[in-house]
């Protein structure tokens, strides 16, 4: 194996499912926080989201430095890329490159988990930790609306987005 390359090594990174800090950012969701940019040398950040049956998921928004990557682990999961809504299920595989718009939330009925990975990796964890604190009342809209370019977070209104959450 050749260990000469000038590309800095980062070390093989394993979290154990018993250790990982899990967060409720809302009343019907929770995220799990797997591997943040830090740990992984700027390679990827990856987390699983885990929905219940009428959770509104992420509204629309996009990012402008990373493609998002999402694997329906299980369940069923409504996606919007652009203005088209997509139905994934257990298995599925999307990626969404930068500047792309999009959101996600279980189908009608449906309970759902994804595996979702950002590459490069960007340090959103506090990002997702802010989510919790929104949640509990510790911290406003306002502060995820400020907090968009460090996290690489834009939001906006999509009339399709909308128009399938109000389908429900």
């Amino acid at each position: 194996m050749d260990t000469s390359s000038t590309t800095p090594r980062t070390r093989p990174v394993l979290v154990r499912a018993e250790e990982a800090e899990t967060l409720q950012d809302g009343a019907t969701s929770l995220i799990t926080l797997l591997a943040d940019a830090g740990a992984t040398g700027g390679a990827l950040t990856a987390n699983k989201a885990t929905f219940a049956k009428g959770s509104p998921g992420a509204p629309a928004h996009f990012h402008t430095k990373a493609t998002e990557l999402f694997f329906v682990l299980d369940g069923t999961m409504r996606i919007l890329v652009d203005d088209t809504v997509l139905t994934l299920g257990k298995g599925d595989f999307l990626t969404v490159p930068p500047t792309v718009p999009h959101a996600f939330a279980p189908a009608p009925g449906a309970e759902a988990e994804l595996l979702v990975v950002f590459t490069p990796g960007l340090h959103r964890f506090d990002y997702y930790r802010l989510l919790e604190r929104v949640h509990r009342g510790e911290a406003t809209v306002q502060d995820i609306r400020d907090s968009s370019e460090q996290y690489d977070n834009h939001y906006f209104d999509s009339p399709v987005w909308q128009q399938a959450l109000a389908a429900r």
